[in-house]
């Protein structure tokens, strides 16, 4: 089996905050930083080079691989902010259906910018997800 290539690391999150332009798109994600700080009681640590990722759960896959994740985080993309939401979003369509402008893939949440969603329901939306993903952690 391949080893994951992302990974946690002692890589900067305040360089890397530093570098995302446009400036506007800086400011969004240190909201982010913030509200997923808040929401997982945990500190930023960069995952690979480019995703700022908060905690971590243990998964073992039905293939029988096993590793480390971040319960949550986010990366700057050129198309859209990146939120990833790792428990997806089965559970939240009470959530989704009055978050605002966005679209998602399997674990994440696409957003242009953080002024076209509401700030309440994307908190408790991350706060959730990192509650979930923290008690699903195999031991």
């Amino acid at each position: 089996m391949s080893e994951l290539k992302t990974k946690v690391n002692d890589g900067s999150v305040e360089e890397y905050m530093k570098s995302i332009e446009p400036e506007g798109k800086r400011e969004d994600c240190y909201a982010i930083l913030e509200i997923m700080k808040q929401a997982t009681g945990e500190e930023p640590k960069m995952w690979g080079n480019s995703i700022v990722g908060f905690g971590s759960y243990h998964y073992k896959g039905k293939s029988g691989r096993e590793g480390d994740w971040f319960l949550t985080g986010f990366a700057a993309r050129k198309q859209a902010l990146t939120l990833y939401i790792m428990a997806g979003f089965d559970k939240y369509g009470d959530l989704l259906g009055d978050l605002g402008k966005f679209t998602t893939g399997k674990g994440c949440l696409y957003i242009k910018k953080l002024e076209d969603v509401d700030d309440k329901k994307l908190r408790k939306l991350v706060k959730l997800s990192a509650e979930h993903m923290a008690a699903s952690s195999v031991q």
